[in-house]
């Protein structure tokens, strides 16, 4: 599809004339107009702003054919799950839950094969199965095969181990130690907590991805500890299964 097409197809879409499309990235009407003739094509800064407010890629923009799987993880791209820039710009090489913010999330081949297994096992595919086939696939990925000019040195798997330190030094009682933390992307973590008034408050920015994990309760029972941590902060609940009920124990500031 040319540039031309997908421009007036996603202003269709999100329900846009030319003019209101024109008013949100700054250009006028007749710049809208002539893209969609074929005239013209955006520059690059005007494929930035029509990238965030559609929330594509720029290849998709410009109708170039993109990586269908994530060059980290494998699993299948669709807009809804490409990873960010720090500027906000979508990478369409990666999933969010690979890269985010303009860093990596894993930096450890067997950690992501460990997160990639629970969510891969099925009645068709034993873990064995499963197991094997990421050690196969997985260094045939860009970010893989070249980890090491993509590597951040180390750092950010320096500050997932200051992150795990201060967990584990709050001493909550009944809840493991923290031993991995995973990126996980804010609207599928992001739990109401019931306020004494009876209202309810979200802590999370939906669009976000943060590092944690959950941990079975040492008491037993059908709870489960969550972690979910950033820069900023720290944050420590329980819930039930599929994040039912749950209830905030710890939110502290870094």
């Amino acid at each position: 599809m040319q540039t031309k097409s997908v421009i007036q197809e996603l202003r269709t879409k999100h329900g846009m004339s030319q003019e209101e499309l024109a008013e949100r990235i700054f250009v006028t009407r007749q710049a809208v107009s002539r893209w969609e003739t074929g005239e013209t094509v955006p520059n690059t800064e005007t494929l930035k702003l029509l990238s965030e407010l559609f929330d594509v890629s720029i290849n998709t923009l410009l109708g170039v054919p993109r990586s269908t799987v994530c060059q980290c993880c494998g699993m299948p791209l669709e807009e809804g799950i490409i990873s960010r820039e720090k500027d906000g710009s979508p990478n369409g090489d990666y999933c969010k839950w690979c890269y985010a913010d303009g860093r990596f999330m894993y930096s450890d081949m067997n950690d992501l094969i460990e997160v990639c297994v629970k969510n891969m096992v099925s009645a068709e595919h034993s873990e064995q199965e499963v197991r094997e086939y990421l050690h196969a696939s997985l260094p045939q990925l860009d970010h893989w095969k070249r980890f090491e000019q993509l590597s951040d040195g180390g750092e950010f798997e320096r500050f997932k181990q200051t992150l795990i330190d201060e967990i584990n030094a709050l001493g909550i009682e009944g809840m493991p130690k923290v031993e991995r933390l995973n990126a996980l992307v804010g609207s599928y973590v992001n739990l109401p907590y019931r306020l004494p008034n009876g209202d309810s408050v979200k802590f999370l920015d939906d669009s976000a991805t943060y590092l944690g994990n959950q941990l079975e309760s040492e008491f037993g029972g059908d709870r489960c500890f969550g972690v979910l941590a950033n820069m900023e902060f720290i944050l420590v609940c329980t819930y039930e299964k599929n994040g039912e009920a749950p209830e905030l124990l710890l939110y502290k500031k870094r």
